[in-house]
């Protein structure tokens, strides 16, 4: 490319102001309760240029006049899969999963009638990692897996990956930290960097698109026993964080888990929850009243 066209191609580029940046971030917080602060510019103003290009909008003026006032948020769920992160890999903080095998799901049987129904809900899902770690952990680490009806729930913001997490097909450095034997009985080689799941496992996780910051979106989850909500509250600000706590705390059993990121505190978001340390964990209980105070 010579200098004359790269120098069109930059003019024709459009421009994101501090001011459309805000206005963006206002938007898009709103309607997430995700919160871009200013070390995210040039993140965020890249995919917003890359939103207006898609689009055929002149500028971002006319693309956000669009955005706002579209009927169905077609484009507005396009935003979010563009901005929404979501890089994870099989077994991840393992011991979490250690203690839900453990300890957290014992506590949980003892207040269940034979046969009864343990829901664990994963959010975000990511491309599904998580949830299909859960069910492998239980397969093969719960002794009582077959003595209950154990519901695996797996949601997110983002349609991408959720297609991505229904598809099943994961890179090696996906599968790197499962052992072996499991990368054998639960996966298929495709080739030399891709693997694709058990047909079986994704039929056992039932996925779903779900704003954590959204009441009228969590209000369907209810009886949840363990959720999994790793190093998603730390892209929102600490209001968001508290109405995601309380939809979380609507949405559990009386005595439910909560386990966050390593680098997350319950403690520092809501008073909601009691702290719980086990042996390979420390994690979160919703009261067994069940009261908010």
């Amino acid at each position: 490319m010579n200098t004359r066209t790269a120098t069109s191609a930059s003019q024709r580029a459009p421009s994101i102001t501090p001011a459309d940046f805000e206005k963006f971030r206002d938007f898009f917080y709103r309607k997430t309760g995700i919160y871009f602060d200013d070390s995210k510019r040039y993140f965020v103003d890249k995919r917003l240029v890359e939103r207006i290009e898609a689009t055929g909008a002149e500028d971002f003026r006319s693309w956000f006049i669009a955005l706002r006032f579209e009927a169905k948020g077609e484009e507005l769920q396009q935003l979010v899969n563009a901005m929404t992160v979501n890089e994870t890999y099989f077994f991840r903080e393992s011991y979490q999963f250690d203690c839900m095998v453990n300890d957290m799901l014992n506590e949980v049987v003892k207040r269940k009638k034979p046969g009864g129904r343990i829901k664990i809900w994963s959010i975000p899902s990511s491309t599904g990692e998580e949830p299909y770690s859960i069910a492998i952990y239980l397969l093969e680490r719960w002794a009582l897996i077959n003595d209950y009806e154990v519901e695996i729930l797996s949601s997110d913001i983002d349609t991408s990956v959720l297609a991505s997490a229904h598809r099943g097909v994961y890179s090696a450095r996906s599968v790197g930290q499962l052992p072996k034997d499991y990368l054998t009985k639960y996966f298929r080689r495709l080739n030399d960097n891709e693997f694709a799941i058990s047909r079986d496992l994704v039929a056992a996780v039932e996925f779903s698109r779900v704003n954590l910051s959204d009441p009228a979106d969590t209000r369907r989850f209810r009886d949840i026993d363990l959720i999994f909500c790793r190093n998603l509250l730390i892209y929102f600000d600490d209001l968001s964080r508290r109405v995601a706590a309380e939809n979380m705390f609507d949405a559990m059993s009386p005595g439910g888990f909560i386990c966050l990121g390593h680098s997350e505190s319950m403690s520092r978001i809501s008073s909601l929850f009691d702290v719980r340390r086990f042996r390979d964990a420390m994690v979160y209980q919703k009261p067994l009243s069940g009261d908010r105070a």
